[in-house]
């Protein structure tokens, strides 16, 4: 089925009836087709756990302190174990 836009609004809910019965609504401006109206189909369900299993892997020390990053954020003065040397100029 066509429509133009002016009838896709007007009709919007008889038009999605129609599209929820499995008929497809394309809605055209001045006679070039611009959208098509289709049924979303059913949500897929959700996804298995562990699916990726043995895909991913997390470091042994991905949680440990980062003082030069947590410097940044608290505004905290470097120790001179993590502060850098200075270039010279």
């Amino acid at each position: 089925m066509e429509v133009n836009i002016h009838e896709a609004k007007t009709h919007l809910s008889r038009l999605l009836r129609k599209v929820a019965e499995g008929e497809e609504v394309t809605i055209s401006r001045a006679g070039v087709p611009v959208a098509k109206l289709v049924a979303a189909g059913l949500q897929q369900k959700t996804r298995p756990m562990g699916m990726d299993r043995g895909r991913i892997w997390v470091a042994e020390d991905f949680d440990a302190p980062m003082p030069e990053i947590e410097a940044l954020f608290y505004d905290a003065p470097l120790t001179t174990t993590t502060r850098r040397k200075k270039k010279k100029r």
